[in-house]
């Protein structure tokens, strides 16, 4: 899959009938939607699940386009510690974490909050992990062109935490590697090294 491929999101659902959805939902679950603290509920999910999902309407190259600069460094520069929320395709409940980026640069650069509207893009999509971390090195290579590009993502999902094994502590790690990242052993220990800097 494409980093940069878009999901074509029709419009086909308005708000009063997400809210609708939401109240038979709450039904069916044996609350009552009209008592005090569920009566505006069906709206405020509904604005918090377009927001939650608002990278389907991004434009990953409109993202990087709008601060990429001609430079004549080629060494590599990390982003690290990236907050991510976004929600688990599946159960539809939030992972959260980390992400870092690094790249080698080929003549352009690009601004680094870029690179955070980039993972920020991606993550308000429904997602896995392993796509996201993929999707975020695949719409930096395709748009920058480097020699290449690593990301980490280091999340904990709520879906294990809260149901299945409720395994409180556990964190899931995925990484993308392209270019010189995969090719060089090299660079590719640099950049654990880095993401790993005062970590034990």
């Amino acid at each position: 899959m494409s980093g940069t491929t878009d999901v074509a999101i029709p419009e086909v659902l308005g708000a009063e009938r997400i809210a609708c959805l939401v109240r038979r939902m709450l039904i069916q679950i044996g609350e009552d939607p009209e008592r005090e603290g569920l009566r505006r509920t069906p709206e405020r999910f509904e604005k918090a699940l377009r927001f939650l999902t608002s990278g389907y309407r991004q434009d990953p190259t409109k993202i990087l386009n709008g601060a990429m600069f001609r430079v004549c460094y080629d060494e590599m520069v990390v982003v690290k510690d990236i907050e991510v929320y976004s929600l688990c395709e599946h159960h539809l409940l939030p992972f959260f974490g980390k992400c870092h980026v690094a790249y080698i640069p080929d003549k352009r650069v690009v601004g680094l909050s870029k690179i955070a509207r980039l993972v920020n893009m991606y993550a308000r999509r429904l997602q896995i992990q392993e796509r996201l971390t993929s999707q975020i090195a695949r719409a930096i290579e395709e748009n920058l062109n480097p020699q290449g590009v690593g990301v980490i993502i280091e999340a904990r999902h709520l879906c294990m935490v809260m149901r299945g094994v409720e395994k409180q502590h556990s964190t899931a790690v995925s990484s993308a590697m392209l270019g010189v990242f995969r090719e060089n052993k090299q660079t590719r220990d640099e950049f654990l090294a880095l993401v790993r800097g005062g970590k034990k």
